[in-house]
């Protein structure tokens, strides 16, 4: 007899892996991977939020923003930023195609799960996951060695932590639909 209920693992990777893509393709768009303040010869409420696609000045007691600004400092060239424009666009479309092949291995579509095809859907969505932690854990490491007018003050942008939370939700969404491979052994 079969059974109606789905298996927690995998209601708990398609719960966390939709998560964890919302937040990465958030942290990816959104222009503010790290913020340069207290810039020299510039008023002292103005702010540069640095993402890996655009760099914005905003004026914080008029909150006027500015975007498209122009890279005078060589930020773009820099191998964490190259390397983290690459990677991050990358592994959302991995997410999506782990989603979708998750989608096929669960219980959405017929009566019984197939654990072979969620297993290897958590693959997948590891994978994606650790592609976007490495351009986020490197750029944080270079966070400082990356140029900024000197005597600015750097610090971590929100874009960042999104896209550290949601590689980590990625991950841990992967494993939990990787313990299917275990009901595939059971039955062996």
């Amino acid at each position: 007899i079969p059974s109606m209920r789905t298996p927690t693992k995998m209601i708990v990777g398609l719960v966390l892996c939709p998560c964890g893509l919302l937040l990465t393709l958030t942290g990816t768009l959104a222009p503010s991977w790290r913020q340069v303040s207290l810039i020299p010869d510039q008023p002292m409420d103005v702010v540069w939020d640095q993402g890996i696609w655009d760099i914005c000045r905003e004026r914080q007691s008029t909150h006027d923003r500015l975007c498209r600004q122009a890279d005078k400092l060589g930020y773009f060239d820099q191998v964490p930023v190259r390397v983290a424009q690459g990677l991050m666009p990358s592994s959302l479309v991995v997410t999506l195609v782990g989603f979708l092949v998750a989608s096929l291995g669960v219980r959405c579509w017929q009566p019984e799960p197939r654990h072979l095809v969620a297993g290897v859907a958590g693959v997948v969505l590891l994978l994606s996951g650790l592609m976007s932690l490495v351009p986020s854990s490197w750029y944080t490491q270079q966070l400082w060695a990356l140029p900024a007018p000197p005597g600015s003050t750097l610090s971590v942008g929100y874009s960042l932590v999104l896209s550290y939370l949601g590689s980590c939700m990625e991950i841990l969404g992967g494993l939990a639909l990787t313990l299917s491979f275990h009901h595939c052994c059971k039955e062996r």
